[in-house]
């Protein structure tokens, strides 16, 4: 199934129509669709690179819409949040979540989470659908969202503007991992420099 979707995604991605068709899958991706933008962001950059700015924002902008629609179902429809949480496999690692974040150390503890999510390879659906089910703060998690989802793409776009098929190839056989280090990364720095304007300005 996995296979077909991806495919397909990759023929939306030569549609005359791609935008729009990027559109809704960035948004549906955020909230239930297993195949990320990032699969038609790249074809689309390479072969229309004048657009690599257009097609990083209609990526970032419709997939926070879409992160704001998975919040929504988690906090509003509760029984189609779960389904979505287990078929994912993650509903039981958020049973004991809500009454964790009452303490200031897991609520910053989730706002990396919530950034790796919308960074790296992690299913940022399943956080979105989470981030409704406890109830946490909408607006920092659009703000958290904006930052990470922006920062993905614009990445994948330029990159891809800028190296074309190496790029490709390169996402093909390195690109979780490389992205996922990336964003420890960053939050490592954000860290640090939190701690050091806490303790030490």
């Amino acid at each position: 199934m996995f296979n077909t979707l991806y495919k397909k995604c990759l023929k939306l991605a030569a549609h005359k129509s791609s935008k729009y068709y990027l559109a809704i899958v960035s948004f549906i991706e955020s909230s239930f669709f297993p195949i990320p933008p990032d699969v038609m962001v790249i074809p689309m950059v390479i072969s229309k690179k004048n657009d690599f700015i257009k097609i990083f924002l209609i990526a970032t902008i419709f997939s926070v819409l879409g992160g704001v629609f998975g919040y929504l179902l988690g906090a509003f429809f509760f029984d189609i949040g779960m389904q979505i949480m287990n078929f994912y496999g993650y509903e039981d690692k958020l049973s004991n979540l809500k009454d964790n974040l009452i303490s200031s150390d897991s609520f910053y503890a989730w706002l990396g989470i919530l950034f790796l999510a919308g960074f790296t390879p992690l299913p940022y659906k399943v956080f979105t659908i989470a981030s409704g089910l406890i109830g946490f703060n909408i607006l920092i998690f659009i703000f958290i969202s904006l930052i990470s989802r922006g920062l993905r793409f614009f990445i994948i776009s330029y990159l891809s503007y800028k190296f074309g098929n190496l790029f490709t190839q390169f996402m093909e056989k390195h690109g979780s991992k490389t992205f996922t280090i990336i964003g420890i990364l960053i939050l490592v720095i954000i860290t640090l420099i939190y701690v050091i304007f806490k303790f030490y300005v």
